[in-house]
């Protein structure tokens, strides 16, 4: 492409400029897959396969944007998000994952991502919203804006903190919520690339934190607070 037009109108030239991407997912093969459909489109400064990875690579580049896996085999995109937000406020964050799962959503805009999107979303279409978060924008796909309209809309007054969440790890609340979904413990180790040992010692963490006694009842809690 040459480009000998003189029309650098200074908005014009600025988003000329190729926005500097940060990937961060434990999947070596999704990342390339997504490096190279993004290739023409953005400057991918470097990758990270999980939390500490990612959270050391991330203060050393500084990207624009960071694509963020939400589950990772050591914690999650919400640990990245933790770990970041207050020390480098200018990189800007947008989930892109596989689940849908309304707390997963909920979960990472609470911890500051700009935007959610699923991985089925188009090069195009990742592309344009990698676009509109460096621009400052909000971007979700219709049902995942939908879920967080739901959450913030049903508790207008309530602070944005729930005390009794917060005091879980991000490990903690995806144990906890596969539980509630009616996961075995095999199930949810194998979900989680954990050992079972690693799940049990998990939910005993949790039982203890919230003070419970069995399974049931913490579904029922996670039920409750639409976190299933």
């Amino acid at each position: 492409m040459t480009e000998q037009s003189m029309e650098p109108v200074e908005g014009a030239a600025a988003r000329a400029e190729r926005l500097r991407v940060f990937l961060v997912d434990d999947h070596a093969m999704f990342r390339a897959g997504v490096r190279a459909e993004l290739g023409a489109h953005v400057e991918v400064v470097g990758e990270a396969s999980s939390v500490g990875e990612a959270v050391t690579r991330i203060a050393a580049t500084l990207p624009d944007v960071v694509l963020l896996d939400v589950h990772m085999p050591d914690g999650g995109g919400r640990a990245v998000l933790e770990a970041m937000r207050r020390t480098h406020p200018q990189v800007k964050f947008l989930a892109l994952s596989v689940s849908d799962a309304a707390e997963d959503v909920i979960g990472l805009i609470r911890a500051g991502a700009r935007g959610y999107v699923t991985k089925t979303i188009s090069p195009e279409e990742l592309a344009a919203a990698v676009r509109r978060v460096a621009d400052g924008d909000a971007v979700f796909s219709p049902r995942l804006a939908g879920f967080v309209l739901d959450a913030f809309a049903a508790r207008p007054d309530a602070p944005v903190a729930d005390p009794e969440l917060d005091q879980l790890t991000n490990r903690e609340r995806e144990v906890l919520r596969l539980l509630a979904r009616g996961y075995a413990y095999k199930e949810i180790a194998k979900e989680l690339y954990i050992s079972i040992k690693t799940v049990e010692t998990h939910v005993s963490n949790v039982l203890r934190k919230l003070q419970m006694s069995n399974r049931y009842e913490l579904s029922r809690w996670a039920a409750d607070r639409r976190l299933v």
